[in-house]
């Protein structure tokens, strides 16, 4: 019963903190004079545009009448064919009897599209899910290789994850992008997704060993022992107990890795930072686009965050 009391405690104390925070950041923007446009953010997402339609020929209207699409517009045209242009309801901007010429604006037609910030979203999911398998497949050969007993593969193996790893990523992806993919013709988003893959694969690489050699050799000499090979031991024994093991620092690369793939912007893709930077250069909101895109990669990361917790579970009512 005491403890409830002094949870409570903590719990107001978190509170009265994150309100000084708030206050803080309202404070900061009151003395440089910045005025909030939230209502302008969510067009950026999702927004509805007006399209011109415009006459295919030269010709007359005949009739404008309702359609299941909306209204449609009859053109009898000067070459005896008659035409339809369907519009948007009540949107005609000709009447019967009206005489058009070729690219006439005879109607719009209102529709939904998607935003910038939609597409960027959009971008980096699949840059950092395409990345993150390659880089997964690249991690398992160069982990399963660390630990080999040849020694070609082990040094190979050895050198590649230290040249990864002791290079910043930005360096990486200009290097990738500039000279091998000018080297090989590779489009930017080829090479933007090879970087990520072989930095991801570095970190990776790691992880497998670790979780590899932390198996009980007297697993491996068991399988052994049962006339199992050294591939089925690896297969069947030692990678099914490592993965459990691994799987939480493995989340924490994936995350690492969504967020690393806002570097690939520095290449001309338009992921979600880039999208954020091309708002901003239109709108000058630059307070609002930056907390939505930190709040869309926060958002990303935590639903990653959650299914690995989810699998971490579901691993451990199978033991």
């Amino acid at each position: 019963m005491k403890a409830r009391p002094r949870s409570l405690g903590w719990h107001l104390l978190t509170a009265l903190i994150l309100i000084g925070l708030a206050a803080g950041l309202w404070y900061a923007t009151a003395r440089i004079d910045y005025q909030w446009r939230w209502h302008r953010v969510p067009q950026y997402f999702l927004y509805q545009a007006e399209e011109n339609l415009r006459a295919p020929v030269d010709g007359e209207v005949t009739a404008v009448r309702p359609g299941g699409q909306g209204d449609v517009v009859v053109l009898h045209g000067a070459d005896g064919e008659t035409r339809e242009v369907v519009v948007g309801r009540g949107l005609a901007a000709v009447s019967p009897g009206d005489e058009v010429f070729e690219g006439d604006i005879v109607g719009t037609r209102r529709g939904w599209h998607l935003g910038p910030l939609t597409w960027g979203l959009w971008t980096t999911i699949w840059i950092s899910f395409l990345s993150g398998v390659v880089g997964l497949v690249v991690g398992l050969a160069a982990g399963l290789a660390r630990v080999s007993r040849n020694p070609t593969l082990r040094s190979l193996s050895v050198l590649y994850v230290e040249l990864i790893r002791g290079t910043p990523l930005l360096v990486q992806i200009f290097i990738f992008y500039f000279f091998i993919g000018t080297v090989l013709h590779l489009d930017r988003v080829v090479a933007g997704v090879g970087a990520l893959a072989l930095f991801a694969g570095a970190y990776i690489a790691e992880i497998v060993r670790a979780g590899i050699q932390s198996v009980p050799r007297g697993q491996t000499e068991a399988a052994r022992s049962l006339g199992m090979t050294a591939g089925q031991t690896m297969r069947h024994i030692v990678l099914p107990q490592a993965f459990k093991r691994i799987l939480p620092p493995l989340a924490g690369q994936f995350i690492s890795l969504i967020k690393d793939s806002s570097l690939v912007s520095v290449i001309a893709i338009t992921d979600l930072t880039k999208s954020g930077r091309e708002v901003i250069t239109s709108t000058f909101a630059t307070f609002e686009i930056w907390f939505t895109v930190a709040a869309l990669y926060l958002v990303l990361t935590s639903v990653l965050s959650q299914a690995i917790l989810w699998m971490e579970r579901r691993l451990a009512q199978s033991d």
